[in-house]
């Protein structure tokens, strides 16, 4: 009797289950929201044809070791080739160049032209220095040298540092030449300086 219970009982389950899980099916099937395929998810928002016709890279990284040992480091978020060979472009440049004496200077622009040709970087479009000092410079233009550590303002630069504000016509981080392996930050052309003890 125990065992006719029992092989009644997987029986029906035999039955209900299969059932059961049809229904459960059936009710996902029924019950989901109708696909619009205009609310897919967008893969790309890239102009493919400009893309094709303008190579770049994105995220590009550059680090190299200058001739007296310093190093220079440079990240962009999309670089272009230029005309020549090892020429290029660059837009949102962050740059840190460190100098044998272990001086350290962080460096942000808009943009980077890159001269294989004279080894310099043109750094435009708002140049920020922040240097290792404690000085923070800006200028609209910066040269920074890829075969020799040191960088030159092209024109007018205002610093905020440990002596005060300073305004002048030009900067230059340069070799000292009175001690070998060490660096100087030289403010020249027209200096003001408006000291704050």
């Amino acid at each position: 009797m125990k065992l006719d219970r029992h092989t009644r009982l997987v029986g029906w389950l035999k039955v209900l289950l299969p059932m059961a899980a049809l229904i459960l099916l059936s009710s996902l099937f029924l019950i989901s929201r109708t696909i619009d395929p205009s609310d897919a998810i967008p893969y790309a928002d890239v102009d493919v044809e400009d893309r094709a016709r303008t190579p770049r890279m994105t995220l590009p990284t550059y680090a190299g070791t200058t001739a007296d040992g310093g190093t220079v480091t440079l990240t962009a978020d999309e670089a272009r080739p230029g005309a020549e060979q090892g020429d290029g472009t660059a837009q949102s440049v962050r740059a840190q160049m460190t100098t044998p004496d272990g001086a350290r200077t962080d460096l942000t622009a808009a943009a980077v032209a890159i001269t294989s040709a004279d080894q310099r970087l043109r750094l435009s479009g708002g140049v920020t220095v922040a240097s290792s000092t404690g000085y923070r410079l800006e200028s609209e233009t910066l040269i920074l040298g890829l075969d020799r550590s040191g960088a030159q303002s092209e024109g007018a630069v205002t610093a905020e540092g440990p002596a005060g504000r300073i305004d002048a016509g030009r900067m230059e981080i340069a070799a000292d030449p009175e001690h070998p392996g060490a660096y100087l930050l030289v403010f020249k052309q027209g200096v003001r300086l408006l000291y704050q003890p």
